[in-house]
């Protein structure tokens, strides 16, 4: 434990932005499985839940949660994974 006042009120601030880091991050990655998820369902709502997983990510970069750059490498990931799911419940 800290015995610097400084320190003390830094270790706040870092347990309360962990917490906050630690939602998103985890909104992110379950809004993501679901778009993929509803993709191999092929399911009417599947391209609503690609834009809302990809607004998410966007939004992460812009707080700062993650990286510009990892956001996106999920996004292309994401999207050619989507796309590709796609193509083979279409031709099934």
């Amino acid at each position: 434990m800290p015995k610097i006042e400084g320190a003390k009120k830094r270790l706040r601030q870092e347990k309360k932005r962990m917490l906050r880091n630690k939602i998103y991050k985890s909104k992110c990655k379950t809004t993501s499985k679901q778009a993929l998820l509803t993709a191999k369902e092929k399911q009417e709502n599947s391209k609503e839940s690609l834009k809302k997983a990809i607004s998410l990510l966007d939004k992460a970069a812009t707080k700062g949660i993650i990286h510009k750059n990892q956001v996106a490498r999920r996004k292309s990931r994401l999207i050619k994974q989507f796309n590709k799911l796609m193509a083979t419940t279409s031709s099934q």
